[in-house]
């Protein structure tokens, strides 16, 4: 089947070709190499075929210190000085260049860096195997896996290059190598299944790579912004900035932005390139946020779906992907910053076309909650109280924070952060008295104090629970645990298990007591702990005693 293709894309990528051949030739003829003082050798003007790196000398290097730091063990300082047709004894200053094939460049393993995590996503060493989550500042070394499953995950190449791997994918990490402190890197993926979404620096020519290999198309790129995806029924790939090189291996074609390509494997690998849907019209937002959600909405296009995306400019991440159906979408669950939205309507075939952009920023303020029970000095029973506030501000959550001192320096708790407007503390009070304050936050970065409270917990005492008894001839030693908040100790000793007839009660103010008992009967004891304030007490459970 023969392609047919636009006058304007087959003009575009004629000439892209022609480009493609210029770079594609070797650094043989470069500008004469400036040389302060010292004589070129005319016996040394050979040439290696390999791409070179033009190196610019800055302030203090020397042959020898570049020898050192940016090339191979295998590389001297002689063969760099007779590559460049220089004299044993050239001196070279800040500003002059030498040519290095980038061949004898230092290559070192640089691995990757996970920035982001959302969901299920899991990592497979490829050193042992295992298969762990997936969290942020994950480090990815060659031969490590990305499993993600109803998750994704944002991950920064050495060069700065970004991946954000889709739900329901398998990328494998092939090579990612750095070419010592050249900036060049030569980065090869292969995405067994799934998508993945990339923003690729642009590769310094001559020796950096980068290419995404799937099971039947490779996608080489210099310096783009594109998706690629992978089924078992092909691939495709969809440029938005830059260019690909995309199609089966040793038979691509150059991609430009606006335009997308797919591999069939029905079809026999023919490469079909088409113009991806235009971008949509967004209606303006306000340039700031001050509460959420917000809604977007944009002109309508005729296609089933979009594909919405926002990024955290100052970082570059992704911070939501959305399909949407309809014109609208409600902006919300931000934090504090400024984010790029991208908006690309969705073809019949499930392809996202070009995306249009906004820019906003978000700016939630937290306003102080007003207080409203306990009251301020009030005193408590329960040793879970209920705190109750007010909000004053929108898009807020807030958590009551307890000390022992208004300053608050150490807190005893907290409760849980919640859109609330009460809450209980995360763990009971034991008796006394604390100070109390609602904190609420907007947007991540905003934050908003109350006035605090004081409150007493007045609680009651915890059950004493026996250790042991000891037995000697007709006396019996009973020992129970010490309660820090008691003063006494109230002793119960009886004859059934119920304690309804007590035969001898009496305060002690020790943690043990002797008890002489008739042997041949049985008896029960038990203990309940003592204070000086307004604190209830309860009983510990009974010990039943017996003499022989």
């Amino acid at each position: 089947m023969t392609l047919q293709m636009p006058d304007a894309l087959s003009k575009h990528l004629k000439t892209l070709a022609f480009l493609a051949l210029a770079f594609m030739v070797p650094a043989t003829t470069v500008a004469e190499l400036s040389i302060a003082r010292g004589s070129a050798v005319s016996g040394s003007q050979q040439r290696d075929n390999a791409p070179e790196w033009i190196y610019t000398l800055r302030q203090g290097d020397t042959v020898a210190s570049i020898t050192q730091t940016l090339l191979s063990q295998q590389t001297t300082q002689q063969r760099l000085l007779e590559h460049n047709g220089l004299a044993s004894n050239a001196k070279l200053g800040a500003g002059d260049t030498l040519r290095i094939p980038v061949n004898w460049l230092k290559r070192q393993p640089e691995p990757a860096r996970v920035i982001a995590v959302t969901g299920n996503v899991q990592q497979i060493s490829g050193m042992d195997g295992r298969k762990l989550p997936l969290s942020e500042d994950s480090i990815v070394r060659v031969g490590d896996e990305i499993l993600s499953g109803a998750g994704s995950a944002t991950i920064e190449l050495a060069d700065g290059s970004e991946l954000r791997i889709s739900p329901n994918s398998r990328l494998m990490f092939n090579r990612l190598t750095q070419f010592g402190k050249s900036g060049m890197v030569d980065t090869r993926l292969r995405l067994q299944r799934g998508e993945v979404h990339t923003r690729v620096r642009p590769v310094i020519e001559g020796g950096a790579r980068f290419e995404i290999e799937t099971p039947s198309a490779v996608a080489a790129v210099r310096g783009t912004v594109f998706a690629i995806q992978a089924t078992t029924n092909g691939s495709s790939v969809q440029v938005t900035e830059g260019v690909v090189d995309f199609g089966q291996p040793g038979n691509t074609r150059r991609i430009p932005a606006g335009y997308g390509a797919s591999v069939s494997t029905a079809n026999g690998g023919a490469l079909n390139i088409r113009q991806l849907p235009p971008a949509p019209t967004m209606n303006p937002l306000p340039s700031v946020l001050t509460q959420l959600p917000a809604e977007l909405s944009w002109q309508a296009g005729g296609y089933p779906a979009y594909r919405l995306d926002i990024f955290d400019q100052a970082s570059g991440t992704w911070v939501q992907s959305r399909d949407v159906t309809g014109t609208r979408f409600d902006i919300a669950q931000l934090d504090n910053g400024r984010y790029e939205i991208q908006l690309a309507a969705v073809d019949q075939r499930g392809i996202a076309g070009m995306p249009g952009t906004a820019e906003l920023e978000v700016d939630l303020q937290a306003r102080k909650p007003d207080l409203t029970a306990p009251a301020d000095g009030e005193s408590v029973n329960d040793d879970m109280p209920e705190f109750r506030w007010q909000l004053n501000g929108a898009n807020e959550v807030a958590r009551v924070e307890i000390a022992e001192d208004d300053s608050f320096r150490q807190l005893i708790t907290t409760s849980e952060w919640a859109p609330e407007s009460r809450a209980l503390p995360s763990r009971p009070l034991s008796p006394g008295q604390y100070y109390w304050r609602v904190v609420t936050e907007a947007g991540g970065s905003s934050v908003a104090t109350s006035e605090p409270r004081k409150i007493v917990v007045n609680g009651t005492l915890p059950p004493v629970r026996i250790i042991s008894v000891n037995y000697l001839d007709s006396q019996v030693r009973v020992f129970w645990e010490n309660i820090d908040t008691a003063t006494d100790y109230r002793l119960q000793l009886a004859e059934e298990p119920a304690f309804r007839n007590i035969i001898k009660e009496a305060d002690i103010a020790d943690t043990t007591a002797a008890l002489r008992l008739i042997p041949g009967r049985r008896y029960f004891v038990r203990v309940k702990a003592l204070s000086d304030g307004p604190l209830a007490s309860r009983w510990g459970p009974g010990r039943e005693l017996y003499l022989d």
